[in-house]
């Protein structure tokens, strides 16, 4: 069992590595690529903003209320913003992109899959790597970043109301604290985690959808699956992006 699931571990690499090397040879199907990045952002758009405001909220109301008990309120601005540019951003919209887009480019290429459409497309000579892979991949990557953003201003609009409106905090004193303790790096970590984590939804979404087993059951197994697998490396890869950063960028006026 360990060695099918070191084999599967090492095939899903192999598939990133061709996907990444295939991004870079033409022809690009761009007409795909449009289609899937117009799919993709018309369906997390809406739910990523509607979650990223109670998020903030729930941020800022918890790090306010533990500033207070320490006696350093004016510091809840700039540890809820950078909570939320560098944590819960890049991980809202992973969460929404694997869970939304990622299941739906499972399926679809599950069934293709099933319906032997890929071995026709290699019969006549089309990698479907470079021709349904690549271009949802990237689309995955596009609108993770582009949604990071949004939920960035978003989740940080909703937590400087509800600290001021509903915990007494003051307008000045929120952004203060946030000029004091965020710097640029801040928000490169944060788009580059949302670049990445878009890739591997997509990629592994992609892996699970080429290999279906049992038939139209067999590809609503490995959705489920691709949302699960995808879940699990997000959270870890976070926490090792997490500490590596941590070490090497030294903290603003450290």
């Amino acid at each position: 069992m360990a060695a099918g699931a070191l084999r599967q571990t090492g095939r899903l690499f192999a598939l990133g590595a061709t996907v990444f090397g295939q991004m870079w040879r033409r022809p690009f199907q761009v007409r795909e690529f449009v289609e899937q990045f117009w799919f993709i952002a018309g369906v997390t758009i809406l739910p990523t903003a509607f979650v990223s405001i109670p998020f903030g909220a729930v941020i800022s109301l918890q790090v306010g209320s533990l500033t207070q008990q320490l006696g350093a309120q004016s510091f809840t601005g700039g540890a809820s913003v950078l909570a939320v540019i560098q944590q819960a951003s890049p991980m809202i919209v992973a969460l929404l992109v694997s869970g939304v887009a990622g299941s739906a480019i499972c399926a679809d290429i599950g069934s293709r899959k099933t319906r032997e459409e890929l071995d026709a497309m290699e019969v006549l000579g089309v990698s479907p790597i470079q021709r349904l892979i690549v271009p949802r991949v990237l689309a995955c990557v596009a609108v993770a970043f582009l949604l990071n953003g949004l939920v960035s201003v978003v989740g940080v609009g909703g937590g400087y109301f509800f600290n001021v409106m509903m915990q007494g905090g003051t307008p000045g004193a929120y952004l203060a604290s946030f000029s004091a303790l965020a710097q640029l790096p801040d928000l490169y970590i944060g788009e580059f985690k949302a670049i990445l984590f878009g890739f591997i939804a997509g990629v592994v979404a992609a892996y699970r959808g080429l290999n279906p087993r049992g038939g139209p059951k067999g590809v609503g197994d490995v959705v489920n699956q691709a949302v699960v697998i995808t879940f699990v490396m997000l959270f870890s890869v976070n926490l090792v992006i997490t500490g590596i950063y941590l070490q090497i960028v030294p903290p603003k006026g450290g």
